[in-house]
């Protein structure tokens, strides 16, 4: 049985995004908590630092590699400072999960921002990941 990819009524759009396939790509144990990480974030759009710091057996690059898989898939979407804007040391990438796949698991159940917000709060961190979480997004 497939999931409830659409509202009722609702036609599947014609654009990129493919529920079924962004469920899919989310439904790896290693994906599914970075998605978790990413929706627990205080600001909801982790750097690859802080992804790591909260799923230490992975290895940057293969963060880096889940993420754009899940980008891939509509699933989460890349948000860049600007090279003027940047910061030397510090991360200019951001990761957040986007409108379609926000409500595609809200519609399933799925990732609740509250239960994850909490678990990631939990979580106990570093000077360095505190000072990262503070730091602004670029909206897009």
């Amino acid at each position: 049985m497939r999931p409830d990819a659409a509202e009722p009524g609702e036609e599947e759009a014609s654009d990129a995004f493919d529920p079924w396939l962004a469920l899919q790509r989310v439904t790896d144990e290693t994906r599914a908590n970075i998605v978790a990480d990413v929706v627990g974030h205080p600001k909801g759009a982790p750097s690859v630092d802080e992804l790591d710091y909260t799923n230490p057996s992975l290895e940057p690059d293969t963060i880096r590699n889940h993420l754009k898989t899940l980008a891939e898939a509509g699933v989460v979407e890349e948000l860049t400072v600007p090279a003027g804007q940047r910061t030397r040391g510090y991360p200019y990438k951001f990761y957040r999960v986007t409108e379609r796949a926000r409500e595609l698991f809200d519609r399933n159940g799925l990732f609740p921002a509250e239960a994850w917000q909490r678990q990631y709060e939990r979580v106990e961190k570093t000077p360095e990941i505190r000072e990262l979480e503070a730091m602004p997004r670029p909206e897009e």
